[in-house]
């Protein structure tokens, strides 16, 4: 969501003269799009204001803003540090800010047509914020409440995309499974998406146990755009600490769902999110989270300690897990992530898959991802940068594949 918030902020300032600097230190604008979901990312801001500060002694004329995901204890502490520190909602109002003449024809900010910053790939938002207030997440306090934009905009910007030669469409959103406006939802959207006449492929990302629904199975399943992959995260393994995080499912109830899935979508790749060390996670409650680590055999896992955010229902909560701890805890996850993803990778050897090649390496190597999102490594002479291709797998890792052109 934030490379697709970063992709308006560029749209705008363009429009209004703005032209990309090659480095930091050659820019009369710095424009910082912050996150806020973890304090590894506040951290990194903070560092870069200190660089900002070294850049305008500098360069006096230099101008900073900072927007994104800003909680207000953070606008407080950086007004310092930036020029302007404002919301990703009011980045419409920029023109005004630069003292530029420019009246853009939205005022919402989603609405803006992004300056895309991949060649093949382009993510779409399909709505923003979010209603489900998860016990450690920071993004309704940010984002505000759930705001799903019009449908029929939405798929005019797909087809625009396709049109522009676009091969792989993102459906973004905290929660797109609970999308809806007017009488059109989520899976509606998806079969709208999957119709239009244009050779290109539709991921979505992230999706709510508590709202995947029979229907979106469905679609998914008989969808020939749509490819069989799906982010659907667990954040912890073990009932009470899902309570405490306000998930509204059990552990059981989660794989009942992927049983559902994979049964309806056989080989579709599966990836999740999960939060080690929890406030009052205990030793036999984090093994629960490897015991369904186990079970449910994941292709990729994004793994996170826990960290404490201001807002946050969890704050009140005593953060009784030493970092140590923590970070013990996610090698564990890992280590069985590898093994199931190793095993999962294996059965694709000698099979042919299709990919969509986006980036070229030294030597003539050209990496992709595959319509389950394994990511591919192919040799070849030919050009293969933004085109569909077969390939043979002809071994496997862990974390990727490795084929040959067909």
């Amino acid at each position: 969501m934030n490379i697709s918030d970063s992709e308006r902020i560029a749209a705008i300032l363009e429009k209004i003269g703005y032209k990309p600097a090659s480095k930091i230190n050659e820019a009369d604008l710095v424009v910082t799009n912050m996150c806020s979901v973890r304090q590894s990312a506040v951290n990194r801001v903070y560092g870069l204001a200190q660089k900002l500060e070294e850049l305008k002694a500098k360069n006096p004329k230099l101008k900073t803003i900072l927007t994104g995901c800003v909680l207000n204890k953070n606008k407080i502490k950086l007004k310092s540090h930036f020029d302007f520190v404002f919301g990703i909602k009011d980045i419409v109002n920029l023109p005004r800010i630069l003292n530029k003449k420019l009246k853009l024809k939205n005022t919402d900010y989603l609405s803006i047509k992004p300056v895309c910053s991949n060649k093949f790939i382009a993510s779409i938002p399909i709505m923003t914020g979010c209603n489900n207030f998860c016990t450690y997440c920071v993004v309704p306090y940010i984002r505000g409440k759930e705001i799903s934009r019009p449908a029929e905009e939405i798929i005019q910007e797909i087809k625009d995309l396709a049109k522009d030669g676009y091969k792989e469409i993102w459906l973004l959103g905290q929660n797109v499974n609970s999308y809806k406006n007017n009488k059109i939802n989520f899976p509606k959207l998806l079969e709208m998406a999957d119709k239009i006449p244009a050779d290109f492929w539709i991921r979505f990302t992230s999706s709510h146990p508590k709202d995947f629904s029979e229907e979106l199975i469905q679609v998914m399943a008989k969808g020939k755009k749509i490819t069989p992959y799906l982010n659907l995260p667990v954040q912890a393994g073990d009932n009470e600490i899902l309570k405490k995080m306000n998930r509204s499912y059990t552990a059981l109830q989660y794989k009942s769902l992927v049983k559902k899935i994979r049964k309806k979508i056989p080989g579709i790749s599966l990836s999740t999110d999960i939060i080690v060390g929890f406030p009052g996670e205990t030793k036999k409650q984090f093994e629960n989270s490897i015991k369904l680590f186990k079970e449910v055999k994941y292709d990729m896992a994004y793994i996170s300690e826990y960290s404490p955010r201001p807002n946050t229902a969890a704050l009140k909560m005593k953060d009784d897990v030493h970092i140590k701890e923590k970070i013990e805890r996610k090698r564990i996850l890992n280590e069985v992530l590898k093994e199931t993803a190793l095993e999962h990778n294996k059965k694709y050897i000698g099979k042919t898959v299709e990919a969509l090649i986006d980036s070229k390496k030294e030597n003539n190597i050209f990496i992709g991802k595959t319509r389950e999102y394994k990511t591919i490594r192919i040799d070849s002479d030919k050009n293969l940068l933004g085109r569909f291709v077969k390939a043979e797998v002809t071994d496997a890792s862990s974390w990727g594949l490795k084929g040959k052109l067909i």
